[in-house]
Formats: structure tokens, C-alpha cells, sequence
């Protein structure tokens, strides 16, 4: 999505999803800037705020509350997020190199990708510890540790500083409150426990330790990690059930090959946030002040986002750059564990509860500005407008996919005229999931689809368009044949145009190559925006249709329901407690990246009947089989398979635009428990969906115990063409 429909020019790429990065999305989304592509690369859906981690540690907040969606910043940005970890920079070329798919080009990039703690060097460590950065990790093997119920914990931090302490308080009270009587050391290098805080406050958090029970042991370091135990260089064997590491800052590694002027491995940058190559700035953890030197802070981090928003847009604009000049000091409020806190600066030194709530409200009123607004709907018309105006646009935006169909009603009423085929070989035409011809002692079956944008990465809308079209290839127990492109492009410079272009047709025809097919042309325009097809031919030696089921087969379904309900709350920006929807998005983005190829091969040779459960949903789909094969089917609800947060949305009435004209096409042939948010799943559109096949039961454990993620969901039935759901 092009900021007011201008062509984009320029491919600004921030790599990394750190405060500054997400600020600088947040205030892009408020004012966007003209023929600018933004990309927004990062390995998570989601990133977690760096202030509010021990008080998730402490039990005080829930997972949701501390994680910033990045997903939901990108779409209110129009930006692209690309889910992957950069490995290195070719400045020459101008590319980003990623871990798990091909380099992306860049006009401008800033870094913000954070720092590690974890300690490599030390033996044990990367199969016995954790690393309090990357926060991610750690606080889901915080979580695990705490499931394993034990009554005596002992716990070893690595890192006597603030950071340490905070977490070591933390630890201690959210195993308290369990009713363990937890064990915690701190390990520190010098000779005294919080060097870098001022000594009122240094206090203070010693004596909380000592209340606590948490020991230091300074002047020593780890030397070896195994599962139960840390060695220190002192000799002394320390028994550890949890391993923490919080020493220090240690750079992304790959910074190191990337030719930019570095300070210890992190980024140099100026003033301006600058780097000595003036395409690339940094900012964040990452980068080092060559100017003004200071700790590494998150607090620096936000100071810095607004000054990095100007420089950026400067930079693409020519413009005037601004410089960052940081403060000498900062508050600094350090939890106690319980819902107290210690302040360094301004004299201040209590562990009370009032600096508690002061840092509480500073925390959930930086994350509130990433909750805030709502999906962009669009405008109603001034003046008069013409009757059944309000009832077309309808309440919701306009889904993506396959939930951009037009209904199955419209569509049968629309087809009711076409001529029945005329030609001896062709042997089937619509109706089924492709056109069936006669080839040789063979036949050829054919098929096209295309999709309307789910995403802002023509990547991964060009995998998953292409896996979508060969979907009714291996429904149809084919084998991929050859494959002709139909895209449509935004608005986008020659430049862009051709780097969209070669991005999709790429990604593209690598998914035809892993099928066993060729690409063999297309056709390309322009238009309002992004929109993918593919038109797939394959070889068989017999199609297998929707008819052939039999009562008694057992239906197996190969992928979890849930897309369409899924990326219509995406798009309607939904929030739900205990959910970080991007991560949900995220997961339902990569069910739908994956090929049916390996279950098709599997299924079809068993199959009576087969199709892929697309647009029409479950519900409808499971009809067309049972209409063609003159038989009914029986629908076990609690045995769906469903996407992560699927049901939780759908209980929260989030639902794609086509799910009512779905549920409208099977009145009168459906009947069960029909009100419940599980089976209005049963309704939602698919994009790139499952096999339902229909086997016969003997067969149906091998293919079950074969296929990794394959349900059996029902038996066909005798009796009319119509579902009973239990």
C-alpha cells in the first residue's frame, strides 16, 4: 500500500524491529511519505519491551501486555514485513542477506537490531542457558522452567548488574508466590555486585537481595555450564536448575563483515545516526555514539526515534539532516520484584511502592501508542449516494485471498449459462477443481486462480499464490505440468517495477520447481494493487473427482481451518487479551506457505474423492462432494484442526467478509451445533487450505500416521447430500 496512491520510487528497509524502528512505524503510519516502499525486517511477528520484561518475569504482566505487534505497525505503516534474520549487508549491490531466503534491495536502510547476552565462548552454555537478550526466548523458557513444579529451585544469573539484580528480584518473587523457596546467585566479574549505579540506590537494591536470599559471588566468572551446575574460575561448582545469562552486550556478529566503521562490533554512527556509509543508519542498542558515548539503554533507543524519522525522510528527500544529542543522565527505575521499585537519580532512593506505579504508568503508556487506531475503512461518499450503497460496502474491510471471492451463489448463478463442452476431449469442465482433457492414454487437467494481496511482501504472496493454484492440481491427483503468471503490479517506477516483478517471478517459480513444473510465460499490468495468479496444467493417469465417495470412507483433512477469520481480524486490527495477533497472523501465513505436494502424493492413490478446501470453506466444499457423489457426511466439530487463536477470534465475532455468503450456501443441507465460534469455522474461506479427501477406512490409520498434519474430521454417509455435524 502506497502512501495516497503515489507510484513508489524508493526502498527504504529497516532492518531489525527494536524501539526506535517501531516508533519510526508508528509516527510513518501518521504521516507516510510519497513514492517511498517501506520493508520492515525482522526475525518475530511480534518484539517485546525491554521496561516491562521483569515485571512479566515477576508475574505482573501477561505475555500480551509486554509485545510490541509488529505486524499490526506494518499495516498501519503500508509496510512490508519480511519474518527473517539478516546475515549480512552487500553495500555494493545494495542487499540485505537473509538466513532463509534471497537478499533484499535497499535505497536506504537503518539497523536497530539489538544486542545478545548470551555467552558462546563458554562451554555448555548454548545447550544449558539462556540469554536474558533475545528477550523472546528467554521468557518462554521462563515459562517452562516454572512448569516443572520444583519445590527448591536454584537459580544462577551470570551479570551482577542492573539487569541481573532486576531479574534476580523478579525470579525470586514470582517462585515465592508459587510457594518455592527458591536458591539465586549472581555471578559478577569485578569486585562488587551494581557498578555502574550511584551508591544510595546500590544499597538499596543490596539489601533487597539480602531480604531475599539472593547471594553474589564476585570476582569470579563461568568457566563451564552443564545442566545442573556452573563452573566458576574460582573452583567453586555452583548447583543450577535455571541458568541465566545478563553479562553484558555482545554485538550481532555479522556486523563484522559488513565493512562499516565499528566501536568493539557495534555500529559507528555520528550526530545525524549516521554510519560511515551515509545509505546506512543505526540506532538502538546496536549502535555506538561516536559523538556522545553512552550505556547501552533502551531509554536511547526512543530518544532517538525521532530524530532518526526526520533523517530518513531527509535523506530520501535531500533534505536537511537534524543531529541527536542524548542527555547526560536518566532516571532510572529498577523493580524490586514485588511492586516496589528503586529510582537512580535525582536523589531519589526508595523502594516503594509509589515509584512502582510511577514506572508502570511510564511502561503501559509507551505500549498504549501501539494499540491505538484501528483499521482504515473506506470513506463513505458526500452528497447523495445511490440506494444499496451501505448494504455493498458492508461493515468490514474487504478481505484478501481467497475471502475476496465472490460467493458461491453469485458464482453458480453467474456460470448457469455457459454451454455444456463441446469438444469429445475435453472429458469434464467446471464444477470440479479443474478442467479434465483427454492426453494420449492419459489425461491433462488445468486450472487458474489468482489472489487479491494478503500481504505487502510480493515474496511470500508470490509463494503462496503459486502454492494456492496447484492446489487443484494435486487435488485432482495430478502431477504439475507448467504454469503461465498473471500479476498485476501497484503503481511502482520502472526501477521498482522490475524488482517486484523479478522478486515474484522468482519466488514463483521456485514453488513450481519444488512441484515438478515449469513456468512457461504470463502477463503483467498495472492497476490499483498487488494481485497474483497462476494458470496450472498437470498430467495424470485418471483425475480424481469430488464423486467417488463412499459411505463408510473416512474424510481426512491435511491443514488447520482458520485463514480467513484469521487475516480479517488482522485486518480489522483486532485485539484480544492474551493474544499478540501477529503472531497468530504469522503462523497462519506460514500454514498457507506450505505445498500440498507431499499429502497429495500420498492421498491420492487412496482416494474415492478429493478436493481443497478454498474460498467456499469446509462446509461447502464437503457439499460439492457429497452432491457429486450422491452421499451424505458426518462432521466431528472437536476434531477440526484450527490455527492458532482461530476459535478465540471467531468467539470474538472477527470473521471474513465471505463467511456469511458461505454459511447463506449451505442453509437447508447443513445441520448440528451451528452457533458455536468452532463451527462458524466451519464456513471461513481458505486461502491455500488443506486435502479433504475421502478414503476408505482401512486405509485411513497408514494415511493418518503418514501425513504429519492430517485429521480424520468425519465418515461419509448414506442419504441425501447433506452434513450432520456432531
Amino acid at each position: 500500500m502506497q502512501a495516497l496512491g503515489y507510484p513508489a520510487v524508493k526502498d527504504l528497509v529497516l532492518v531489525g524491529g527494536g524501539h526506535a524502528h517501531a516508533l519510526v512505524l508508528l509516527r510513518w503510519a501518521m504521516q507516510p511519505m510519497p513514492g517511498v516502499r517501506l520493508t520492515l525486517i525482522n526475525p518475530g511477528a511480534a518484539a517485546p519491551y525491554t521496561g516491562m520484561l521483569p515485571g512479566l518475569i515477576a508475574g505482573h504482566y501477561a505475555r500480551d501486555e509486554i509485545m510490541i505487534d509488529l505486524m499490526r505497525l506494518g499495516r498501519q505503516a503500508g509496510a512490508r514485513l519480511i519474518l527473517d534474520r539478516a546475515t549480512g549487508i552487500d553495500r555494493d549491490r545494495r542487499l540485505v542477506h537473509l538466513a532463509g531466503r534471497p537478499p533484499v534491495t535497499y535505497d536506504l536502510m537503518s539497523l536497530d537490531i539489538g544486542i545478545g547476552s548470551d555467552l558462546p565462548d563458554i562451554p555448555g552454555y548454548g545447550d544449558h542457558a539462556v540469554a536474558a537478550k533475545p528477550l523472546g526466548r528467554y521468557a518462554e523458557t521462563w515459562e517452562r522452567f516454572l512448569s516443572r513444579d520444583l519445590p527448591n529451585p536454584r537459580l544462577v544469573i551470570i551479570g551482577g548488574g542492573v539487569g541481573g539484580v532486576e531479574l534476580a528480584l523478579a525470579s525470586h518473587h514470582r517462585l515465592a508466590r508459587l510457594g518455592r523457596r527458591p536458591a539465586i546467585t549472581i555471578i559478577e566479574r569485578e569486585a562488587e555486585a551494581l557498578p555502574n549505579i550511584g551508591r544510595a540506590a546500590r544499597a538499596r537494591l543490596v539489601q533487597h537481595c539480602a531480604e531475599a536470599g539472593v547471594r553474589f559471588v564476585t570476582g569470579a566468572e563461568a568457566t563451564q555450564i552443564r545442566a545442573d551446575a556452573v563452573q566458576l574460575s574460582t573452583g567453586e561448582t555452583l548447583p543450577s536448575d535455571f541458568t541465566l545469562s545478563v553479562a553484558g552486550t555482545r554485538p550481532q556478529g555479522w556486523l563484522a563483515g559488513t565493512g562499516l566503521a565499528l566501536h568493539q562490533g557495534f555500529v559507528s554512527v555520528g550526530p545525524t545516526l549516521q554510519s560511515s556509509d551515509p545509505l546506512i543508519f543505526a540506532a538502538g542498542d546496536c549502535a555506538h555514539l561516536s559523538h556522545a558515548p553512552r550505556p547501552k539503554a533502551g531509554v536511547f533507543a526512543v530518544r532517538e526515534a525521532p530524530v532518526l524519522m526526520h533523517n530518513l525522510r531527509a535523506a530520501l528527500s535531500g533534505g536537511r539532516l537534524k543531529a541527536y544529542h542524548p542527555q547526560r543522565d536518566y532516571l532510572k527505575l529498577v523493580s524490586t520484584g514485588g511492586k516496589g521499585a528503586v529510582a537512580d537519580k535525582f536523589g531519589l532512593r526508595s523502594g516503594g511502592g509509589w515509584l512502582w506505579r510511577v514506572k508502570d504508568r511510564i511502561d503501559r503508556k509507551f505500549m498504549a501508542m501501539f494499540t491505538a487506531g484501528g483499521p482504515m475503512l473506506q470513506p463513505l461518499p458526500a452528497g447523495p449516494r445511490v440506494e444499496g450503497l451501505l448494504e455493498a460496502m458492508g461493515t468490514k474491510p474487504l478481505c484478501g485471498g481467497c475471502g475476496a471471492k465472490l460467493g458461491a451463489e453469485g458464482l453458480s448463478a453467474a456460470l448457469a449459462g455457459l454451454p455444456a463442452p463441446s469438444r469429445t476431449d475435453v472429458l469434464s469442465g467446471r464444477g470440479d477443481d479443474a478442467a479434465v482433457l483427454r492426453a494420449g492414454p492419459g489425461v491433462q487437467v488445468i486450472t487458474t486462480d489468482h489472489l487479491r494481496a494478503l500481504t505487502e511482501d510480493p515474496r511470500l504472496m508470490a509463494r503462496i499464490a503459486a502454492t494456492h493454484a496447484l492446489g487443484d492440481i494435486f487435488a485432482m491427483g495430478a502431477r504439475p505440468q507448467a504454469a503461465l503468471a498473471q500479476v498485476i503490479l501497484p503503481r511502482l517506477s520502472e526501477t521498482l517495477g522490475a524488482r517486484t516483478l523479478a522478486e515474484i517471478m522468482d519466488e514463483a517459480a521456485q514453488v513450481f520447481a519444488e512441484a515438478g513444473a515449469d513456468i512457461v510465460g504470463g502477463h503483467s499490468s498495472t492497476g490499483a494493487e498487488l494481485t497474483v495468479g497462476f494458470t496450472v496444467t498437470g498430467l495424470a493417469d485418471r483425475a480424481i473427482s469430488k464423486a467417488g465417495a463412499e459411505p463408510g470412507d473416512v474424510l481426512i483433512l491435511t491443514k488447520p481451518l482458520g485463514t480467513g477469520t484469521v487475516l480479517a481480524a488482522e485486518m480489522a486490527m483486532a485485539r484480544l487479551p492474551g493474544l499478540v495477533l501477529g503472531e497468530a497472523v504469522a503462523a497462519c501465513l506460514a500454514s498457507m506457505a506450505e505445498s500440498l505436494g507431499p499429502a497429495a502424493a500420498l492421498l491420492a492413490p487412496q482416494a474415492h474423492a478429493m478436493t481443497d478446501v478454498t474460498g467456499f470453506g469446509l462446509a461447502g466444499h464437503l457439499l460439492e462432494i457429497c452432491a457429486a457423489s450422491g452421499c451424505g457426511a458426518t462432521l466431528r466439530l472437536a476434531d477440526l484442526p484450527l490455527l492458532p487463536a482461530a476459535e478465540a477470534l471467531a468467539a470474538a465475532g472477527e470473521a471474513s467478509s465471505l463467511a456469511p455468503a458461505n454459511r447463506a450456501a449451505c442453509l437447508g443441507r447443513i445441520s448440528g451445533p451451528l452457533t458455536t465460534p468452532r463451527a462458524a469455522l466451519i464456513f471461513d474461506p481458505q486461502t491455500c487450505g488443506g486435502l479433504l479427501a475421502a478414503v476408505p477406512a482401512k486405509a485411513a490409520p497408514a494415511l493418518l500416521a503418514a501425513v504429519p498434519a492430517a485429521r480424520a474430521i468425519g465418515e461419509i454417509t448414506a442419504g441425501p447430500a447433506r452434513i450432520t455435524c456432531a
